[in-house]
């Protein structure tokens, strides 16, 4: 394993964890809070140390979502050819070249800025250790004057969130390769005063749609992809295997696939409406609790979920064939759906790298911070945690407490840990009341079919085999001491009857109970067949209804729902 590969594995573990910040202040092109998310999926190629370079530029076109992601991709496809440290000054060159020709509007204010700075910058270096500061102050600079270089970003009162994240990851990239132990100088501190946006911005809605698709040309002539700038706005090209890859916004999306359709085949596309001008939702959260909550995507919180509640989500990663993405930003259709075809799919820890990062930076950002695990009878996050405080948290801002709990369990924990920081005298009320929350939190996971988790390894295949033949259909616990078996039933009908019964048994009519509602691929079944019971049965209880979190469903499969409850006695 190369130290290059590494380098670009620590980079991006490094932006990872500064990606929620990049969603706050996104602003330009449009302030639809997503330039941290799309660089996590876009860049996700590069946190395999292992990948050969050949192969990443193939899987940057094929992952790159979103226009900073699409950007980021035409540099890093040539930037990521780099070997060693005397490739980087050409791969750079190379890379600038690269993202500045796949934009048919290029605009100084953004990543290009960074990407021209890192040239002279690398230019005739030797010393990977000398550099690192150097290069650091240099692109910091950059990214602070971008500020006032565009007038959303001199509006908004807050940097470019696309050239902020490309700084972030060089850091981490340069620091790798300088082997530097010490934490970097804090974010928050370099770019002070300018990553919040300003309350009196207005963003601008533009009913349009970001559209990303690939088209197949063939033996059509060369040159297919030229003259694509009339389609939209933000329209970036890249290279793909047989053709070439566009990222555009539009309004018209049947004249524009008619349009493209001209060029070649069309063999994938996505479309998603920009939701601008909700930037109020993305005002940094500091403040707002007596100790900001961390949790682990486990969890079945959405991502919306965990920014209402102003709670940090630490991703594990759903690797599907040669795709890696972080569990929050996959679609479960498409998971699912795969499963269901008889695709291998499975799941992995961030690295204890990017751990680290994810406790620095909430350290950094929000001070007291409360994490709350999932039980380490699962992962070994627990102990991660532990062992990075011990030696790097002087101050004692990061608390760490082992939940017990997985799925639902460990996401109504966090969500109501988190509303009652909200109101909270201090941190210790916040701790004692997460405990009690984990005393009376319980869940039920009702399984479809128990071959994925023999595929898994998580139960014999005897076993597995034998019950699937009998059509038994398992309901569980995840406890402190593991998954606990509770029940088996026969059918749909004998799952809802089951949880009915729990309920029941637990509860009087007139009480008000958290419930999480989780789904699978079955979300119509639950939303209409399973809630309408839960609410005739206990019409005073708060139930809310979310998808699995993956770390759950890809083991345990499609056709799985779960309800968790807290509260209400």
């Amino acid at each position: 394993m190369s130290s290059m590969r590494k380098a670009f594995a620590a980079g991006y573990h490094n932006l990872s964890a500064w990606a929620d910040l990049l969603d706050r202040i996104n602003v330009f092109p449009v302030a639809d809070g997503d330039t941290g998310a799309n660089l996590r999926i876009s860049l996700a190629p590069l946190r395999d140390s292992a990948t050969v370079a050949a192969r990443t530029r193939e899987l940057l076109a094929r992952c790159a979502i979103g226009n900073s992601g699409n950007i980021a991709a035409a540099f890093f496809q040539e930037f990521c050819r780099a070997q060693g440290f005397g490739d980087l000054a050409g791969q750079a060159a190379q890379g600038r070249d690269n993202a500045w020709q796949a934009l048919a509007a290029p605009r100084a204010g953004t990543m290009l800025d960074v990407f021209d700075a890192m040239v002279p910058a690398l230019a005739g270096k030797t010393d990977a250790v000398q550099l690192y500061p150097m290069v650091c102050r240099e692109l910091s600079a950059v990214v602070r004057a971008t500020s006032g270089m565009l007038p959303d970003l001199r509006q908004a009162g807050v940097v470019d969130a696309g050239a902020l994240g490309m700084y972030v990851f060089f850091e981490g990239f340069f620091r790798q390769l300088a082997g530097q132990s010490k934490p970097p100088a804090s974010i928050l501190e370099l770019f002070a005063g300018k990553l919040t946006i300003n309350a009196a911005f207005q963003a601008i809605s533009t009913g349009s749609y970001c559209v990303n698709v690939v088209i197949d040309t063939g033996t059509r002539q060369a040159g297919a992809d030229k003259g694509l700038a009339a389609l939209g706005e933000s329209v970036v090209v890249l290279p793909a295997e047989t053709g070439f890859k566009v990222h555009v916004h539009t309004g018209d999306r049947q004249q524009l696939r008619a349009r493209l359709a001209a060029l070649g085949e069309i063999v994938h596309w996505s479309d998603e409406a920009i939701e601008a001008g909700d930037v109020a939702g993305f005002a940094d959260p500091a403040g707002k609790q007596v100790v900001h909550i961390m949790t682990d995507a486990a969890g079945s919180l959405t991502r919306e979920m965990a920014r209402h509640h102003c709670i940090t989500l630490l991703d594990s990663y759903i690797l599907a064939g040669d795709d890696s993405r972080p569990e929050s930003l996959c679609s479960p259709a498409d998971i699912y759906a795969l499963m269901r075809a008889g695709s291998k799919v499975s799941t992995a820890q961030a690295s204890l790298f990017e751990r680290h990062q994810y406790y620095q930076s909430v350290c950094q950002r929000f001070g007291r911070t409360l994490y709350l695990c999932v039980g380490s009878v699962f992962t070994g996050n627990y102990d991660a945690a532990r062992r990075w405080k011990e030696d790097n948290d002087p101050h004692d801002l990061l608390q760490v407490m082992d939940t017990g709990a997985a799925s639902g369990r460990l996401g109504l924990i966090a969500l109501l840990a988190a509303r009652f920081s909200e109101h909270a005298a201090n941190a210790d009320d916040v701790a004692a009341f997460a405990g009690r929350i984990m005393d009376d939190c319980r869940e039920y996971v009702f399984i479809d079919e128990l071959h994925y988790l023999v595929s898994g390894g998580r139960v014999s295949r005897t076993g597995g085999f034998l019950a699937d033949l009998l059509h038994m259909k398992p309901v569980i616990s995840p406890t402190r001491e593991g998954v606990r078996k509770a029940g088996v039933v026969h059918s749909r009908k004998g799952q809802l009857s089951f949880a009915l019964e729990r309920l029941q048994d637990k509860f009087a009519a007139s009480a008000a109970p958290v419930i999480l509602l989780q789904y699978s691929d079955n979300e119509a079944w639950v939303a209409e067949t399973v809630q309408p019971r839960v609410r005739e049965l206990l019409p005073g209880a708060e139930i809310l209804l979310t998808p699995l979190s993956l770390t759950s469903g890809v083991h345990m499969g499609p056709g799985t729902w779960s309800l968790a409850w807290a509260g209400g006695k």
